[in-house]
């Protein structure tokens, strides 16, 4: 037995140019991404069991599965509800696996994971993701295969943590081209009504977060050149960004408000691009429904935003 692993997992260093990336076996995480020698993403130590979701890879589906119920196919299924304090199965069934290594180079690796049948979700899919640093940033894909004998409900996206600098997300400026937003309820964060932005939601120009809280999906988005990006940009003009393509038209906000823990609250910025908002396995909307033998692929890019530019 190996001793010698960290608590996160096996560390795949990437280099490339001005960018350097590290990623976590466990999760397939994005332990720590860093440009010109800042980082643009929360980090954790690699001796450290890793901090909620951070940087992690959620598949078969991000977000929450309201009461970890729902029914696909005629039959009702049950998932463990792994968001007790809410009562919802959260964020899929590989953030937690420890991911197989298929190659590593100096820029890029490739990992790979099963689903394996289980409660709550009797289907297999095999799951393979690469992450690979250009001049453009990191570059992160995910493709997933149905190796399972019937349909299975699908969605995925990632779970980086943006900084601009070391103060709050108060004194950041956020861009987030989304003209409609997902409300919730205040409590569980249940999915409720869709609403144009107004207010606290309206990011399209360059706005100071200040204040405002947010722990909601958007959809709607802008795209220039068939993608998309939101980003945040400090007080001295860096930042980093997240672009994603047509294939994911939701993307998750949250400004990390963690009551009880003020020392972590407020200091970075969660940006998720999915496929499908939160509780689409009994919404419906956007799921993706892959057959036997179907395969469904995604990409989205984090890279920094820098005075240079």
């Amino acid at each position: 037995m190996d001793h010698t692993i960290p608590l996160s997992g096996r560390q795949h260093l990437l280099r490339h140019g001005d960018y350097t990336a590290v990623v976590a076996s466990v999760g397939a995480s994005l332990r720590e991404l860093r440009y010109a020698g800042r980082h643009l993403t929360r980090h954790y130590d690699a001796d450290e069991i890793r901090p909620q979701y951070r940087g992690a890879l959620l598949v078969p589906w991000p977000n929450r599965v309201v009461d970890g119920t729902y029914d696909f196919n005629g039959t009702t299924h049950q998932l463990s509800l792994t968001e007790p304090e809410r009562g919802h199965a959260l964020h899929g069934l590989l953030a937690w696996d420890e991911w197989e290594t298929v190659e590593h180079s100096e820029a890029w690796v490739r990992l790979r994971a099963t689903v394996v049948p289980q409660k709550g979700y009797p289907f297999r899919l095999a799951v393979e993701v690469q992450y690979s640093l250009d001049d453009d940033g990191l570059t992160t894909t995910v493709t997933s295969v149905n190796t399972g004998p019937d349909a299975a409900p699908y969605g995925v996206g990632p779970h980086p943590y943006l900084v601009a600098g070391d103060g709050p997300v108060d004194e950041w400026t956020l861009t987030l081209p989304a003209d409609t937003v997902l409300e919730v309820t205040e409590d569980r964060l249940i999915p409720t009504t869709l609403a144009a932005v107004t207010g606290d939601f309206d990011f399209r120009s360059p706005t100071r977060i200040g204040t405002a809280f947010l722990d909601h999906a958007f959809t709607d988005v802008g795209y220039a050149d068939d993608l998309a990006t939101v980003s945040v940009i400090g007080p001295d003009g860096n930042g980093a960004a997240v672009s994603f393509g047509r294939d994911l038209p939701w993307v998750q906000v949250h400004t990390s408000d963690l009551p009880g823990n003020p020392q972590e609250s407020r200091g970075s910025l969660a940006v998720e691009p999915m496929t499908c908002p939160p509780d689409a396995f009994n919404s419906g909307t956007n799921l993706l429904v892959l057959v036997p033998g179907d395969s469904h692929s995604t990409r989205w890019i984090v890279h920094a935003i820098h005075q240079a530019s």
